[in-house]
């Protein structure tokens, strides 16, 4: 059985508008795979260690990543590691380049009563899982919109040359009407598996 990782954005849950979107698509449309999504905390190196064991954990079955924003970059990171497929929704590239701002203030989760603070040693953390540049090309499916106003979309579309991309004109960071793609993502998870990609 195939499962789907869903990974969240920053000081998001998998209480998401799409993380719920894709579960209930999924339970509805293709009920014989599997949806997880971890509550990730924005602690880098704490978020690592539970992908990896969560990656451990479910191997050897099919894992397909989703990410949007900075579950992008995790998916990303994962995607590599484990030679994997992902499809990316308006991913962070580079997320250390936001995290100055939210040093040492209370952060609340959006959707929980979660809250945390972020020192300096988490932008190193989060640099350490950096795998820029991509190797594994034909892994990933980029998805962005132009009117993304969290994070500039050129920089994925950049970052993901060589890989499908999808770049819709308009939108949000939300990513709007996303789920009329999902038959496309299983699609693309179905096609990774049927020419698995070397080693």
């Amino acid at each position: 059985m195939a499962c789907v990782v869903y990974l969240h954005g920053f000081l998001s849950s998998p209480l998401s508008h799409k993380a719920q979107v894709v579960k209930q698509w999924l339970a509805q449309q293709r009920p014989e795979i599997r949806f997880i999504c971890p509550h990730l905390t924005p602690y880098p190196a704490h978020t690592a260690d539970e992908l990896k064991a969560l990656m451990e954990f479910l191997q050897p079955e099919p894992i397909w990543l989703m990410g949007s924003s900075l579950g992008g970059y995790w998916a990303t990171w994962l995607a590599e590691q484990y030679n994997r497929p992902a499809v990316l929704i308006n991913p962070s590239v580079a997320p250390w380049q936001f995290m100055p701002e939210f040093l040492g203030i209370d952060l609340k989760s959006y959707h929980t009563d979660d809250s945390y603070r972020l020192t300096a040693a988490h932008i190193d953390e989060i640099k350490a899982v950096d795998v820029t540049p991509i190797t594994r090309h034909d892994n990933f499916w980029l998805m962005v919109q132009t009117g993304d106003e969290t994070l500039d979309y050129r920089q994925a579309v950049n970052a993901y040359q060589g890989c499908q991309q999808l770049v819709e004109p308009g939108g949000d960071h939300s990513f709007v009407d996303f789920e009329r793609h999902l038959p496309d993502v299983i699609e693309f998870f179905q096609a990774f598996e049927a020419n698995p990609r070397a080693e």
